[in-house]
């Protein structure tokens, strides 16, 4: 009986130690995927790319362990490589210059020196190193045009007034964003992130649209269920409890 509970002990601490190793983790990708939209907006990056690049970071560390590769590298090549795949090109010295800034405001850009240089190697081996682990796989389909379509829909729901009076649109759009700090960015279909992002937009203002033998969700999105979207809106609120854990 004692053995037992010994064993059973050991197990519990186990799954504490890597409970709370994946929290941590968790915190460390959503700082990474925060530097990534913060370093895309001062490149002048659009939505899409960024969105490519969270895209590629998450689906490195998917197969990848933080103990082996350094996740702000990997996020500087991600920015890279994104650039490149939907065709909004970057120069490497643009974005070491910019990353530079975001951890040293205080200092001048780096000069043209040999660790200029090493950086930039580092980020080309990284580079290669993401397409071979994604297996050159790096076209995503994001769910941004499908969100447009379904505001264009709903627009179509509401009065003039009922939609000029509430930021739904904006706040749909910015709950897409920030769903690219966290995983929940690839582990869902497109159109299935796009609607729930107009969901929980719809939600937070109380806005309610005219019933008819379906729901709204049902008719713009019919392979989507009412499971499916409060799994995913879970997800996306947990990344708000994050946010707060990572300030």
């Amino acid at each position: 009986m004692s053995t037992q509970a010994s064993t059973s002990g050991s197990v519990n601490e186990a799954r504490g130690r890597r409970s709370a190793e994946d929290v941590e983790d968790s915190k460390k990708h959503f700082r990474v995927c925060r530097f990534i939209i913060d370093t895309g907006v001062k490149l002048g990056m659009r939505s899409v790319p960024m969105a490519t690049a969270c895209a590629l970071y998450h689906r490195f560390f998917q197969s990848a362990s933080l103990q082996v590769y350094e996740p702000y590298l990997v996020a500087m090549s991600a920015i890279y490589l994104a650039g490149k795949v939907e065709e909004q090109h970057l120069r490497t010295r643009d974005i070491i210059n910019v990353c530079h800034r975001y951890f040293h405001p205080e200092r001048e850009p780096l000069e043209l020196d040999g660790k200029f240089w090493e950086l930039r190697d580092s980020i080309v081996q990284c580079e290669l190193l993401i397409l071979r682990q994604l297996n050159f796989q790096v076209s995503f389909e994001h769910p941004h045009k499908y969100l447009l379509q379904y505001l264009l829909s709903v627009r179509s729901l509401l009065n003039r007034h009922a939609w000029s009076r509430t930021p739904i649109a904006e706040t749909a759009l910015a709950v897409l964003k920030d769903s690219y700090h966290g995983t929940v960015c690839v582990h869902h279909k497109p159109q299935h992130l796009a609607l729930t992002s107009l969901y929980l937009a719809l939600q937070t203002y109380g806005v309610q649209l005219p019933r008819g033998e379906l729901e709204w969700w049902q008719v713009v999105c019919a392979d989507i269920t009412k499971a499916q979207i409060e799994t995913i809106m879970s997800e996306l609120l947990q990344l708000y409890d994050m946010e707060a854990k990572c300030t």
